[in-house]
């Protein structure tokens, strides 16, 4: 059975329409959870996950590490369609996500719990909720969190929410957390003659390496004030980089 604080969250779920209000659902999902902070990513190509709403810094910070990584228990469950449920990331054994694990005792978020949002086949996203203290979910937690995952599938299934394969402007509430990323993806293609995927290979060592994330490592690139070369590494960051003939 549903709780009544997560049955208040379908309700306004169902009733709003606006990207914003549903934002503000995803903090109040939290609290029915008992959880820190929510994140809702949808799935764009090849698995990957674009980011489009976060309830807390903490939740950001731990979305934008596995976007970094590559890997995580929200990677894994949009990949597998299954839940993904971590009471503690520093127990985690080292071989399942070798870099996260290293980054595991720094983070402020200890327990993660993913839950794939689809139907069938079809991947439409993950449903992410963060914790910094460990410790398992409860059946109610799990089944109200499965239940939210479920509506939030029918929500972006039914269109409701921007389309990703369009443009959105980066000022705009609808804009996309991880839009910067896929630009500098396109133009570190372009300016070493890699595949995308290769591409966003580079991005992401560079990142790790430099101990920044890859979302402020893409905005240096996209502003022009960096540029990897064909090691992956970069020539700073302080002033614009002009484009070779």
């Amino acid at each position: 059975m549903i709780s009544d604080r997560m049955v208040a969250v379908l309700r306004e779920l169902q009733l709003d329409d606006q990207s914003d209000a549903v934002a503000d659902i995803t903090a109040a999902g939290a609290l029915a959870l008992g959880m820190d902070g929510l994140a809702v990513s949808l799935v764009t190509a090849a698995d990957l996950t674009e980011l489009l709403w976060c309830s807390s810094e903490t939740t950001r910070r731990f979305e934008d590490l596995q976007f970094t990584l590559g890997e995580g228990p929200g990677p894994d469950a949009v990949s597998t369609g299954v839940m993904m449920l971590v009471p503690d990331l520093v127990r985690v054994r080292h071989d399942r996500w070798p870099a996260l694990t290293m980054e595991a005792p720094d983070l402020d978020a200890r327990a993660v719990f993913c839950f794939p949002m689809g139907i069938g086949a079809i991947r439409a996203g993950v449903l992410t909720a963060v914790r910094r203290t460990p410790g398992p979910l409860t059946d109610q937690q799990i089944g109200d969190a499965q239940t939210l995952a479920s509506a939030l599938t029918a929500r972006f299934l039914g269109s409701k929410e921007p389309r990703l394969d369009g443009p959105t402007p980066v000022d705009s509430p609808h804009a996309l957390q991880h839009a910067v990323v896929h630009q500098a993806t396109g133009m570190v293609s372009v300016q070493l003659a890699l595949p995308l995927p290769q591409a966003l290979l580079r991005l992401r060592a560079h990142a790790y390496s430099s101990g920044r994330s890859i979302t402020d490592v893409s905005k240096d690139i996209v502003t022009r004030r960096l540029r990897l070369d064909d090691n992956g590494n970069g020539n700073g960051t302080s002033t614009p980089v002009a484009d070779k003939d």
